[in-house]
Parts: structure tokens; C-alpha cells; sequence
């Protein structure tokens, strides 16, 4: 009986003490040795890094150092033009989002191009055109045009104009050195000299041509200087007959005008032998 309780005294102490020893286990720390894992980029790699961050911190200097270098070059300013330079030319070109040219403006040493479906010139003022030009026509919108060349606007077709004026105190200029001038209207061309003369000089034939109506000269005198006067003989010739100062206006056939001595009757066919010649 004694030595059962014992065996039972001495289990139970071996279990006791086996407990308090997996205890002391859990709580203290592990002697073992831990294995650490290095955290970051060493060796060559760290110095490609700082390369390539050295490389771009120079990239950057150098683009901000040209672009202070352009400005100051065109003289760009928040209160100047802009200015735009080359030794050849400026080309400015305009696509649509399809990337197609659909404009362009050229600015040569030989000229200035621009190549559009419509070119406008607009005023700053209201934005009304002043000048436009298309494949079809040119269209002024200016108040005047005003052309100050010595040798003033050669056209090479037809002009068509509701007005002609010329400057105040100046003179109106048409002429043709080497042709013809044609001036037509369907109801009627007048020339009105308000204030001078009208001249009409030719070197051969000044033809006034009426087909259906005629031809009328209103005026208080009516001179035709360097006409032809033709002999008259009279029946009854006489020494002491007056100088001739009175002649009479004829026409031949073909429309010539000649003068003849005034006579007591018509005189033209006594001296048509001027007709004969013309």
C-alpha cells in the first residue's frame, strides 16, 4: 500500500517537472543562429542607378539651358513679337486630325507663298474682308484701291467696274501703247468732263459711229480746224471781187467734210473734185 502511493507520489513529480521544463522552453529565446536577408540594391547595380539618375539630372540642365538660350536668341518676350529666323525660309504648316495639309504659309529670301483652298486678309476692326482670293475669284473689300505705281495696273483680260475716278487734283489715265481700249456698255458710255476739257486725239482716223441713231454735237461753237477747201470758179469772174471769208460746210459720199467758197447758192458740187481724191 505504501510503496503504491509512492510510485504515485513519484509519477506525479515527474510530471510536474516535466511540465515546468516544456514551459522554460517555450518562454526562452532561441540560441540558434537566425539567417538575415540583405533589404536593397548593391554592387553594380547601385552604381548603374546612380549613373543613370546622374545622366538625367544632366539631360535636364541642358534642356533648360537651351531653352533660355532660344528665347533669348528670338528675342522672346511677354511683351514683344514673336520672332521666327532661318537662312533659308520659314514653312508653317496646318493638318487636319487625319494628318493631311490642308495649309501652308512659306516665307522665302525670293518670295512670300501660301498654299490654301481660300486666302483672307480681315481688318482689325469688326473683321470685315479686305482682301480674298479662291481659285474662282479675288475680291476687294477695301473702301478704295488705290495703285501708286508709275506705270500704273496692267490687266491682262477684261475689266469690269461700276466707277473709274481718279485722285482729287489729278489727272485719269486710260491707254493701250500697243492695242486697242474697247469700253462697252449695253445702255450707254458717258464721259462727263464736269469742269475741263475732253480731248480725243489719234495719230489716224477718229471713227464716230452711230448704227441706229445719230450723232449730236450741242455747243455754242463747233470748229473743225484743218479742213480742205476746194476751188470754186464763179460764172462771171471779177478782179475786184472781196477776199473769201465765208465757206460752206460739205461732205462727200464717204463722209469726208470739205470746205467750199460760199456762193449765192450751194458751192459743194461745183468743188466736189475732193471727193475724187480721197
Amino acid at each position: 500500500m505504501d510503496r503504491s502511493a509512492n510510485l504515485d507520489a513519484e509519477e506525479l513529480k515527474m510530471t510536474r517537472e516535466q511540465y515546468i521544463l516544456a514551459t522554460q522552453q517555450n518562454s526562452l529565446p532561441r540560441t540558434e543562429n537566425p539567417q538575415f536577408y540583405p533589404v536593397g540594391i548593391y554592387g553594380w547595380r547601385k552604381r548603374c542607378l546612380y549613373f543613370f539618375v546622374l545622366l538625367l539630372l544632366v539631360t535636364m540642365i541642358v534642356n533648360l539651358a537651351m531653352t533660355i538660350w532660344i528665347l533669348k536668341v528670338m528675342n522672346f518676350t511677354v511683351d514683344s513679337p514673336l520672332v521666327l529666323q532661318s537662312d533659308r525660309n520659314v514653312t508653317v504648316n496646318a493638318r487636319n486630325h487625319m494628318g493631311q495639309l490642308t495649309g501652308q504659309l512659306t516665307v522665302g529670301a525670293d518670295a512670300v507663298e501660301a498654299q490654301c483652298k481660300r486666302f483672307e486678309v480681315r481688318s482689325s476692326e469688326g473683321g470685315r474682308v479686305l482682301f480674298s482670293a479662291d481659285e474662282d475669284e479675288i475680291v476687294i473689300g477695301a473702301d478704295r484701291l488705290k495703285v501708286t505705281g508709275t506705270e500704273g495696273a496692267v490687266f491682262g483680260h477684261s475689266v469690269e467696274t461700276p466707277h473709274i475716278r481718279a485722285e482729287p487734283s489729278q489727272d485719269l489715265k486710260l491707254e493701250s501703247p500697243t492695242r486697242s481700249l474697247v469700253m462697252e456698255a449695253p445702255r450707254g458710255v458717258q464721259v462727263n468732263a464736269a469742269a475741263g476739257d475732253l480731248k480725243a486725239t489719234c495719230r489716224k482716223e477718229l471713227h464716230l459711229q452711230s448704227t441706229e441713231g445719230e450723232i449730236f454735237l450741242n455747243a455754242d461753237t463747233i470748229r473743225l480746224g484743218n479742213l480742205p477747201v476746194g476751188s470754186f470758179s464763179s460764172s462771171s469772174p471779177s478782179s475786184s471781187a472781196p477776199r473769201q471769208t465765208i465757206y460752206e460746210l460739205c461732205a462727200c459720199p464717204n463722209g469726208k467734210l470739205y470746205l467750199s467758197p460760199a456762193g449765192a447758192g450751194s458751192t459743194c458740187q461745183s468743188s466736189s473734185n475732193i471727193c475724187l481724191w480721197s
